[in-house]
């Protein structure tokens, strides 16, 4: 059974969040606090976390900062309200997976839920049938332990980045357009445009090219998108 959980301050949408997932088939833990939930994510190692943004404590983006720094790669969808929707961005960058914009439909957050925990199967399953490794130049990824090195220094790439790497690693040679990346590795279009994924390829090349301005690796099509190209 699938762990979820749901770190809000909210004791009537927690209430009502758990009786849904619940339904669905999840065993669910709760936590009103941000000190509560950053500790309670780490005891429990949950599936999957649904965590409010504005939280007593610590706030949702610094528990997600703080998740993704010790290495815990645990899917994050982030409650907002429109109030909020400025940090959503942040809340992204940071290494939240998705968000969901307060009031909002049970039924949309569960199709997130479900959609989010299907896809950590599916990547789980790609690597059980790959090499736990992949080395090209002085960069070498680790797929089980998602940790990327260069010249031996760990490098600090985010949950997505890592997952952004890691498509591009198991798709040489293919043109990877950017609507593709945003579908394969975001799943919702959480983002005006498509701006987002040349962005996370331009920090992504700073842990793993050796001249970022003249890619080896990750290369640019012109007006198409990218393209991985193991060079050695």
């Amino acid at each position: 059974m699938k762990k979820i959980l749901i770190v809000e301050d909210d004791a009537s949408l927690i209430l009502g969040l758990e009786s849904a997932l619940q339904d669905d088939g999840y065993e669910t833990y709760t936590a009103r606090t941000g000190m509560e939930g950053f500790r309670q994510a780490k005891e429990y190692q949950p599936d999957l976390l649904i965590l409010d943004l504005m939280l007593p404590g610590m706030s949702g983006l610094e528990i997600c900062k703080r998740l993704r720094d010790e290495g815990i790669k645990t899917p994050v969808i982030m409650l907002t309200s429109k109030a909020e929707e400025n940090d959503k961005v942040l809340g992204l960058e940071l290494g939240a997976d998705d968000y969901v914009t307060k009031p909002f439909s049970v039924r949309e957050l569960l199709a997130r839920v479900r959609a989010h925990l299907r896809r950590e199967d599916t990547t789980t399953a790609a690597a059980e049938a790959v090499p736990e490794k992949f080395c090209f130049g002085e960069v070498v990824v680790d797929f089980k332990r998602h940790e990327v090195y260069n010249a031996g220094k760990l490098q600090g790439l985010t949950n997505r980045e890592f997952r952004l790497l890691e498509f591009c690693i198991r798709h040489p040679g293919e043109l990877l357009t950017r609507d593709r990346l945003l579908n394969e590795i975001w799943g919702y279009d959480v983002y005006p445009t498509t701006r987002t994924v040349d962005n996370h390829i331009l920090r992504l090349r700073k842990y793993i090219e050796p001249d970022p301005e003249n890619p080896r690796y990750i290369k640019t099509i012109r007006g198409a998108g990218y393209l991985f190209e193991k060079v050695q």
